[in-house]
């Protein structure tokens, strides 16, 4: 017995020697393609924080270390946030929008630097909390050497994704070493995730569905039908528009609301939304210009507003799932009671969209037609919310 376990022992420590020279092979191969990726605007900030450091000092020692990847999560640890001490809070993200998501929360909010510049960036924590599948081998395993109680929370594996962590679970049983405890969104998640090493999981629900965005400002709702196309994607703002087109036939007064759900899209779809408003002679305004309803169709190019137009909202086309991204967050209009029609790759909001009633899912091809049959359409009810007190209790152990 003492034999296997030295034996186990020297495997996780090669392994992480492996690991480590690989990680540094890997980042120097791609300097020269990463200075030139920090060109473009949309990693003009990222790239050079996360591969060069630059202007991106570590986190201070001893504090309360979030990592989440995108703008979505980030904002979903805020019912965790806000119950701890501000002066502990530690953050980190990936991503441009994640990153001014985090930003709000602390001031020691940076970027995660890539894996191998770690060892000279990772400072002892109490504790690391992690948000889903942020799976970076170095990032629990140095800060867990280094002091800090490792969580995973938010964790889930989706039926599509799966197969894929099936394939390489070698890896993850090895990242699963250095996590001390799992927080899974569903049973089934609990148990694929324990099928690839994880140890100490709890299933305490979606905990987007804790503590939903709030209401920052009351806004006027227009006359007539207020569609909203809502966190839309490359290839469904057009079919939105299309439908919309339908729409108007039958319903002159409607008004169309477009929310693309990345900023760096915000001229291409306004370009788009002008190009398709002179073919349809419909008028059409940019919110940031002008931040009202008055115009035929209004293209949101401003972040944190989405919730507050869910109010005024009588049917929001949900993005991200009539392409196969994998869905966004129905709850938050659900909240409202919207009525929702969603595409069908919501692969990754699946326990969301079973805590949901009335959403109507749609092929992207019957989406005008399901919208012309608008007066069928339920008003959506949150069925069941999610427990973070364990979550809570772990990080307050760790104190």
């Amino acid at each position: 017995m003492g034999g296997r376990s030295h034996l186990a022992r020297m495997e996780t420590t090669l392994f992480f020697y492996f690991y480590t020279l690989v990680s540094f092979l890997l980042y120097f191969l791609a300097l020269p393609f990463l200075f030139l990726f920090s060109f473009k605007t949309k990693y003009r900030a990222s790239i050079p924080a996360r591969f060069f450091l630059w202007k991106n000092p570590p986190l201070k020692s001893d504090g309360i270390w979030f990592h989440s990847c995108s703008f979505g999560e980030a904002k979903a640890i805020k019912p965790l946030v806000d119950k701890l001490p501000s002066e502990l809070l530690h953050m980190s993200t990936t991503t441009q929008t994640g990153y001014q998501a985090i930003s709000e929360y602390t001031d020691q909010s940076r970027y995660l630097p890539f894996e191998s510049l770690l060892f000279f960036w990772v400072k002892p924590q109490k504790v690391l909390v992690v948000m889903e599948a942020e799976f970076w081998y170095l990032l629990f395993a140095l800060a867990q050497k280094r002091g800090a109680k490792t969580l995973l929370i938010n964790a889930r594996m989706s039926d599509r994704s799966f197969p894929k962590y099936q394939r390489i679970g070698w890896l993850y049983r090895e990242i699963f070493k250095y996590i001390d405890e799992v927080y899974a969104q569903t049973a089934l998640d609990k148990e694929r995730l324990e099928s690839l090493g994880a140890k100490n999981v709890k299933v305490t629900g979606n905990i987007k569905l804790s503590e939903l965005p709030e209401v920052s400002k009351k806004l006027e709702k227009p006359n007539g039908l207020l569609l909203c196309g809502a966190s839309t994607h490359k290839g469904e703002e057009s079919l939105i528009l299309k439908a919309f087109s339908d729409f108007r036939k039958e319903n002159p007064e409607a008004k169309l609301v477009l929310v693309p759900r990345h900023p760096e899209r915000f001229d291409e779809v306004s370009r788009m939304v002008e190009d398709f408003s002179r073919e349809e002679a419909f008028s059409w305004q940019r919110y940031s210009q002008s931040a009202d309803f008055t115009r035929d169709v209004i293209v949101v190019d401003t972040l944190g507003e989405l919730v507050n137009i869910y109010t005024i909202s009588d049917i929001v086309i949900l993005g991200g799932a009539f392409e196969p991204i994998g869905g966004h967050n129905a709850a938050e209009a659900a909240q409202f009671g919207c009525k929702i029609i969603s595409g069908k790759h919501y692969f990754n909001q699946k326990d969301i969209f079973d805590a949901i009633e009335g959403i109507a899912v749609v092929e992207a091809s019957n989406l005008s037609r399901r919208l012309s049959q608008y007066g069928l359409l339920k008003p959506t009810r949150i069925k069941h919310h999610s427990d973070i007190s364990a979550i809570m209790e772990s990080i307050k152990e760790a104190l």
